[in-house]
């Protein structure tokens, strides 16, 4: 634990970094300014530029100011890091934020940055007896990627028309108080592709619109290349939303656990920037620490779902297509895929040799083996549900029926997804089909468990996966809502799509928000990222240990290798541990 020390006027301060629990006992008075907080002779003092007056397409309606610091060491010609920072120059100015930038950054223990001191929006009033809708609580409270996206959008290539910015998220670092600071970590955890230093203080981490979940998704997320500085104090504010110290006491807990770089000055202030202002040269300085070295993703040490193997990253294995689903593996190896648009199967061999195994198959979307060594797919463009030999001759099992995904049982048996009429069809080795099930919302990916003994269906639309249990016919009974699935802000459905099981019995659900990992008994453990910004349609094991995790993603196949082994549904049922409760 590193401790800062301030002598002033015969009394000591302290504020606490970097320690896992405890914090000293401090009177809100007791927050002086160090050095760096004020300006100092002969250091350049850089220039603000504003306001600037910007009326917004994201947030339509608002308008609001932004203000840009231009330190005199910005060199047009080199590419400056950036410093977000919400709340505008008032909260620049609450912190003594400009002085802290003209000092560190002379002294060469900050890199030469452009600031950006940015107001919320407000959509002015209709008439002198109306109020303005306040925008401040929408854009900072809310959780999703709409304000990252407005700076990514909006802000940031207005000021780069006149100021050289970097586009490297490891120069870009965002800050905000309160709800600005929630704001500055939810454009990080949304983007890391452009932002990777945060400051947060007094953080606004508590049940307003949402931001009290955090601390379960840093938990469950795989880990985001993210560097994190929290500050608050044990008299902030305790209302109907939260405990803001105890939540961002919650916060630190949380990005300690999944092995984020996070630092932290605790104390006994309240809602305001005093103790904020006073630590804010140590906080940045250990925000820029290491520069130009790069912020990386951490590790979490005994997670209970322990999947990702260092090093290991999702790899394009093809791409080129138009909308892939489908995965499949033979008893060889070999990945087949559907481009469901272009009505064409895709097959990569062991070696990853490409190729087309089956052309003019229309809306070809799930596929699944069967034990007979045949690939059975749902061709939703003709209502048949078909199968192919390894030579690629079609064969028709049944027609009639609209069909998406399907899942076929060492008996020969299957089952398979109407998502258009919500329901599930049974099929036989005979091609006789009869209605298993109906009323889910958008049915969609199916799985057998390891051991056969229950079926999982996703519902697109809603957010939780069905559980079936089947009988010793391979019919379906106990039908009961089971996998509870996070979802993305502002959206009611998760997106649940394709399926695939391991050996521990966890079930693999392509939704939304990544690849949630849930246990057997329907509980979530961890959030894979999905390889690129598309929609995650489906998962299957493959490789030659079977642990190679193949997913399809919008135009684009992906494997990443991780420390699980899978289960082929058409092979002897595998008998998977209990559970822990």
């Amino acid at each position: 634990m590193s401790v800062l020390r301030f002598l002033l006027c015969g009394f000591v301060m302290c504020a606490v970094f970097g320690g896992a629990s405890g914090r000293t006992v401090l009177a809100e008075t007791e927050y002086p300014l160090t050095e760096d907080s004020i300006r100092q002779d002969g250091v350049p003092e850089g220039k603000v530029i504003g306001p600037i007056q910007w009326h917004s397409k994201i947030f339509p309606g608002t308008v609001r100011d932004y203000w840009i610091y231009v330190p005199q060491q910005y060199d047009p010609s080199q590419k400056a890091c950036v410093f977000v920072v919400q709340d505008g120059i008032n909260r620049a100015k609450g912190w003594h934020l400009l002085p802290v930038l003209d000092n560190l950054i002379h002294k060469k223990e900050i890199p030469v940055q452009i600031g950006i001191f940015i107001s919320p929006g407000v959509v002015p009033a209709a008439n002198d007896q109306a109020q303005p809708r306040f925008n401040r609580s929408f854009e900072y409270d809310s959780l999703g990627d709409r304000y990252a996206n407005f700076l990514v959008e909006e802000i940031l290539p207005e000021v780069g028309k006149d100021y050289s910015l970097s586009d490297d998220p490891n120069d870009r670092a965002i800050a905000g108080a309160s709800s600005g600071g929630i704001c500055a970590f939810t454009v990080a955890w949304e983007r890391p592709d452009q932002f990777r230093r945060v400051l947060s203080t007094i953080g606004t981490f508590v049940g307003l619109r949402g931001g009290d979940a955090y601390p379960v998704m840093v938990r469950k997320h795989e880990p985001k290349p993210l560097r994190v500085f929290l500050q608050d104090g044990s008299t902030d504010l305790n209302l109907y939303g939260g405990e803001w110290f105890v939540a961002n006491e919650a916060m630190l807990s949380a990005l300690k656990f999944s092995g984020y770089e996070v630092n932290h000055a605790w104390g006994d202030g309240g809602h305001n920037s005093k103790h904020a202002a006073s630590i804010m040269p140590e906080a940045l300085k250990w925000l820029w620490e290491g520069y130009p070295g790069e912020v990386t993703a951490g590790t979490t040490e005994g997670r209970r779902t322990d999947l990702l193997i260092p090093g290991e990253e999702w790899v394009e294995v093809s791409s080129d297509h138009r909308f892939t689903e489908g995965p499949a593996i033979d008893g060889d190896g070999n990945l087949y895929f559907t481009d469901i648009p272009n009505g064409t199967i895709h097959k990569v061999d062991r070696s990853g040799n490409k190729s087309v195994f089956v052309e003019n198959s229309s809306g070809i979307n799930g596929l699944m083996f069967g034990a007979d060594q045949k690939l059975y797919g749902c061709q939703n463009g003709t209502k048949k549900i078909v199968r192919y030999t390894l030579d690629g001759e079609e064969e028709v099992v049944c027609e009639g029926y609209p069909s998406n995904d399907l899942v076929v049982l060492p008996n020969g048996v299957g089952f398979f997804t109407d998502p258009q009429n919500k329901k599930v069809w049974r099929f036989d080795a005979e091609g006789n089909v009869t209605l298993a099930d109906e009323g889910i919302a958008r049915p969609n990916g199916i799985i057998v468990s390891p051991d056969q003994a229950t079926l999982t269906v996703a519902d697109t639309d809603g957010r939780f996966t069905y559980s079936f249990t089947l009988d010793e016919d391979s019919q379906l009974q106990n039908k009961q809502v089971y996998g509870h699935l996070h979802l993305e802000d502002q959206e009611l459905k998760s997106g649940a799509d394709g399926m695939t099981v391991d050996t521990e019995g966890r079930t693999y659900v392509t939704t939304r928000v990544g690849l949630q990992v849930l246990d057997q008994l329907g509980r979530v453990h961890f959030i894979i990222d999905k390889p690129q910004d598309a929609w995650l349609s489906n998962a299957v094991f493959g490789g030659e240990n079977l642990d190679l995790l193949y997913v399809t993603c919008g135009d684009k196949v992906f494997c990443r290798k991780i420390k699980a082994t899978g289960v082929r549904p058409w092979e002897p049922a595998v008998k998977q541990p209990k559970p822990s409760l």
